[in-house]
């Protein structure tokens, strides 16, 4: 699997995930989420962003519990929620956060 951003080829695993992360960038992030049914909003970049920086200093992608506990502990209990991870990322808030992010699958995710 590949993506294509400004004429560029990135790869990719069967599952969608970037196989080198420095190939990231924003616009890539958008080809991503559209391939995911995902409309990038100020909430969806809050969550990609602070993940960008959780595994700049963690060097692991969180699975949905520590991504969750972090979020309400970082923005708060209205964004710290399933409810509200949900609704931003449907097929699973960790998986689909992070491939949008540019990240490795999170670990214990199926």
């Amino acid at each position: 699997m590949e993506y294509t951003v400004d004429g560029k080829t990135v790869p990719a695993d069967e599952e969608g995930y970037i196989i080198n992360l420095s190939d990231w960038s924003p616009e890539l992030a958008e080809v991503i989420a559209k391939s995911e049914d995902i409309e990038m909003d100020e909430e969806r970049w809050e969550v990609v962003n602070f993940l960008r920086d959780y595994y700049d200093e963690y060097q692991i992608a969180p699975a949905v519990r520590v991504l969750i506990k972090a979020l309400k502990k970082s923005m708060g209990p209205e964004k710290g929620n399933n409810k509200y991870m949900y609704e931003l990322f449907p097929y699973g808030p960790a998986k689909q956060a992070c491939k949008i992010a540019g990240l490795p699958k999170p670990t214990g995710c199926v």
